[in-house]
């Protein structure tokens, strides 16, 4: 009787292993690399995996895209409030970590975007999912209506909520107001998408999305993370640059991306920040950011406020790569952002060019496999910022050109 309720348990470790298998059967087991940022030399770094010491490398796919966690002011308030107020925040906002440089953050990015408040959360991916779950759990009989290329994030919040949802085309209009008229009027609708979608670089309709929820009486919802600080001439995302933020009832963001630092937040109007800070389990039970990290994105948001080299010191540095890239025969993706992606449609191939640009020519850039891109769309994602060089740029192109020859790989039709 033993051996038989023996020969039928569970073997963990087998199951364990077998899922990690199928990940490197599939060409698309994930490596996190070992290395640490120069500070003040970005995009310089050194790498330790696989070497002897420290080798020099080039980065390239950072989400870091001004290189404002390096910025003197940035790096000055962190260690001003360090040795202000100390490490830790103490807690959740409703204990003990509501400091003073969490008020100040969040009415520096209300005003950022033109609303009457804003609520800071541990990450973007929290500030996403607690936000959706929370608004479609108020809102009897809520059904979402997502761009079929959101965000997990956003993905995630909403399968919480346990609403209904509706999948639109991408960017398709035609697809969203078909999908709108098709439910009852009386139903409360959100309309969930991104401004700048990180893996194809390209841009939302946001104008034309509002004029559908203002027709079918639907909120929207704005993820700006890859865009704020990016656009607009305060850096208040494709929204500000195209002039209808204040259409948009929650406006969404990160401060690890072009901000440099860490946290997301939403930016609306006074009612619905107390909603999502009353309701939202993401945000009461979570210890809040510590002051240190806060003190150094408010440096970075009045920076970017008032400052455009960045920004256009990034674009310039994203046209110029495109442009290499074309002219290279290279399929690179071109888009009106600061994202390139170059095409490779294989993830074994993509992880072979990004193991031999390291090993070979000290270029660092992660390959982007499923689930973050569909399969067979596989691609290397870069995203050169204002301190990314022509020299450097040159030095990847010519890389990638011996390497998409070695490997006898497709180029640009």
């Amino acid at each position: 009787m033993t051996s038989a309720v023996q020969d039928t348990r569970v073997d963990y470790t087998r199951v364990f292993t077998q899922a990690i298998d199928r990940l490197h059967a599939e060409g698309r087991y994930r490596v996190f690399i070992d290395i640490l940022r120069n500070k003040g030399a970005f995009p310089n770094a050194r790498c330790f995996a696989g070497h002897n010491g420290p080798k020099p490398i080039t980065v390239w796919c950072s989400n870091d895209y001004l290189a404002m966690g390096q910025h003197p002011k940035v790096i000055a308030a962190m260690e001003e409030a360090l040795h202000d107020v100390g490490a830790g925040s103490g807690g959740t906002r409703n204990i003990g970590g509501n400091t003073h440089y969490h008020v100040d953050l969040e009415w520096e990015l209300a005003d950022l975007h033109g609303k009457e408040g804003a609520l800071l959360f541990t990450s973007g991916y929290v500030s996403n999912e607690a936000t959706l779950a929370t608004m479609a759990k108020i809102l009897p009989g809520c059904v979402i209506f997502s761009d079929e290329l959101n965000h997990a994030s956003m993905i995630a919040g909403i399968r919480n909520s346990g609403c209904e949802k509706r999948i639109f085309r991408h960017n398709d209009l035609a697809h969203l107001e078909e999908l709108l008229a098709a439910e009852d009027p009386g139903v409360p609708k959100l309309i969930a998408f991104e401004s700048v979608y990180s893996m194809e670089g390209d841009v939302a309709p946001i104008a034309a999305i509002c004029d559908l929820a203002d027709r079918y009486n639907a909120l929207t919802y704005c993820d700006e993370v890859h865009a704020v600080g990016m656009y607009g001439a305060r850096g208040g995302g494709i929204s500000e640059r195209d002039e209808v933020a204040h259409r948009l009832t929650i406006i969404e963001g990160t401060l690890g991306k072009a901000f440099g630092v860490m946290g997301g937040y939403i930016a609306a109007d006074r009612t619905i920040i107390d909603v999502i800070r009353s309701y939202a389990p993401g945000f009461i039970f979570t210890t809040s950011l510590s002051p240190v990290l806060v003190a150094g994105v408010l440096a970075s948001v009045r920076h970017l406020k008032s400052s455009t080299a960045e920004r256009e010191g990034q674009q310039a540095a994203a046209a110029t790569l495109k442009a290499m890239l074309a002219d290279a025969g290279l399929p690179v993706m071109i888009g009106e952002t600061h994202i390139v992606p170059v095409m490779v449609g294989d993830p074994v191939k993509a992880k072979k060019i990004s193991d031999v640009l390291l090993a070979e020519y000290g270029v660092y850039v992660q390959p982007i496999n499923y689930p973050t891109v569909p399969r067979g769309t596989e691609r290397l994602r870069f995203t050169p910022g204002p301190a990314h060089d022509e020299a450097m740029m040159r030095d990847l192109t010519r890389a990638l050109v011996e390497i998409w020859g070695r490997l006898e790989l497709r180029k640009a039709a």
